[in-house]
């Protein structure tokens, strides 16, 4: 009976040039239950939850909320009927509190004045509640992108919403954050709240979800219980092929050094403690580098020193022999670095260009790129439409789609595409499967083993562990801004890195 569900999306439609995102798609979730959506990028997973959070109206289809049809023509009718949304992508003003993040859109009053203690005092009372321990002054330029989602879900929750809506809730959390938010989206449901948890992580979809919905190019495939399907079965229904979970990888032929990092030193604006202290180590051709460790021991500040995001206080970085300590990012790249950066936003693309101009970024001063002292665009949009091919980019228009517009998972396809096809001698690769669904994954991964025996050297940054363990060749694990191990990993164990993750050196380990 229809009384039973919190929601029910019938026969829903929507579609946009180009492409069908939603074909006469059906969703129904209990009151309680933890309800997953599944699929790969593109799928019609995030626009469907748009079209139920007021953010798009669909062409057909009916909408019930507690039994009862409704009608939602935007956020605010969303929110009136207990249906909050946590965005993939943040929807927070840098600039402003925790608290006044929380209330925007619903500032308490007393007397004609905000009432900002009146706020604080409820907010500090619901995070308590749900474990969700944030500052409410703080800033939110101000604190870490795991305290960020906190206060996504302390907005949904201060508005008090029933019906919750996490998009891809753990695509730029660390392993712990991950955890933590896993506990406290059950508490929730525990409580009677009802949770549509968006993801193609599967293990994350084991853990957590009772039910789960598979969407494939914009339509319904099934419903299944999770208990009682396999990570397997769910891959496979969700790519619609069977999808290798391992990694094949041939035997390495190492060759020259490509890159030689020395005596690396990286210093914050206002501590005293090295970010990144006095750290060695060298990149060859023919095999995949990968710096591990818990997120924020400096692993990302090496990156940007290596690509020339951020300046280095002391040591030196020398690619194929020559000196690019204080290169230009531009000379880094054409002197043979492609990067694929952590933060696809503020690194990787240009949001209010179209597909065609981030792909041709690195190329398009290059005289193979010019015509008559302009940009060939007709060769342009044909490297483009090559690339969405190969790397299987879903786009509306084709090179003409703004990359504003595509998934996240999308976007991350077209910077890899963009950076390998560079075919530069050194590849580094900082999480580059953040966001991607199974099936990409793999592609991805294939890639990168292909960029080692194409006798490249390959830097990787991830905080997956399997990927980490699966992927390398040598793994470099971080700790408060040193290297505390250069290890192979097919001699190490799981347990050996969380120790060495921990602090704990190689040597005092053997000891």
């Amino acid at each position: 009976m229809s009384e039973q569900f919190a929601v029910e999306m019938q026969g829903i439609v929507k579609t946009f040039p180009g492409i069908v995102a939603c074909d006469n798609v059906s969703l129904e979730v209990r009151k309680g239950e933890i309800h997953a959506l599944l699929g790969e990028n593109g799928a019609g997973k995030s626009t469907l939850m748009s079209i139920l959070f007021g953010m798009y109206q669909p062409e057909a289809g009916v909408i019930k909320v507690n039994g009862k049809e409704v009608h939602i023509t935007g956020p605010r009718d969303a929110t009136a009927l207990g249906i909050g949304m946590v965005h993939q992508h943040f929807k927070l003003v840098d600039c402003f509190s925790v608290t006044r993040n929380i209330v925007l859109g619903d500032e308490p009053m007393k007397r004609g004045v905000l009432d900002l203690n009146t706020a604080k005092k409820k907010i500090m009372e619901i995070s308590e509640r749900y474990g969700l321990a944030v500052d409410p002054d703080a800033l939110i330029s101000d604190i870490t992108v795991g305290m960020q989602q906190r206060v996504e879900i302390l907005k949904i929750l201060y508005r008090e919403s029933d019906i919750l809506i996490f998009d891809e809730p753990t695509a730029v959390l660390t392993p712990q954050e991950i955890e933590e938010l896993i506990k406290i989206i059950r508490g929730l449901a525990a409580e009677g709240k009802s949770i549509i948890f968006i993801s193609h992580k599967l293990d994350e979809i084991s853990k957590v979800a009772d039910r789960v919905t598979i969407l494939r190019r914009g339509a319904k495939i099934a419903t299944l219980d999770v208990p009682n399907t396999t990570k397997e079965e769910m891959s496979e229904l969700m790519v619609g092929r069977k999808v290798s979970f391992s990694v094949d990888k041939g035997e390495q032929v190492l060759g020259d050094v490509v890159l030689d990092v020395k005596n690396l030193v990286m210093k914050p604006r206002t501590a005293t403690k090295n970010l990144v202290d006095d750290i060695s180590f060298q990149v060859r051709r023919g095999e995949i580098v990968c710096i591990a460790g818990i997120d924020g021991n400096g692993q990302s500040e090496t990156i940007y020193g290596l690509t020339g995001i951020m300046p280095v206080q002391g040591g030196t970085i020398t690619l194929n022999g020559e000196d690019i300590t204080k290169a230009t990012v531009r000379h880094r790249n054409l002197a043979g670095i492609s990067h694929i950066p952590e933060d696809r936003h503020k690194y990787g693309l240009i949001l209010d260009y179209n597909l065609q101009e981030n792909i041709i970024l690195k190329d398009y001063f290059k005289p193979g790129m010019q015509k008559a002292s302009f940009i060939n665009f007709t060769k342009a949009e044909q490297m483009t439409e090559e690339l969405i091919e190969k790397y299987d980019v879903r786009t509306t228009l084709g090179p003409k789609t703004s990359a504003r517009s595509m998934s996240g998972g999308n976007q991350q396809k077209a910077i890899i595409a963009r950076e390998i096809e560079q075919n530069s001698d050194l590849l580094i690769a900082v999480q580059p499967t953040r966001g991607l669904d199974v099936g990409a994954i793999e592609f991805v991964h294939k890639q990168l083993v292909a960029q080692r025996d194409a006798g490249k050297a390959v830097l990787m940054m991830s905080l997956e562990l399997d990927e980490v363990m699966d992927v390398s060749d040598r793994v470099l694990v971080m700790f408060e801004g040193k290297i505390v191990a250069d290890v192979d990993p097919k001699e190490t164990t799981i347990q050996q890195m969380g120790l060495y993750m921990a602090g704990v050196r190689k040597e005092e380990q053997h000891a």
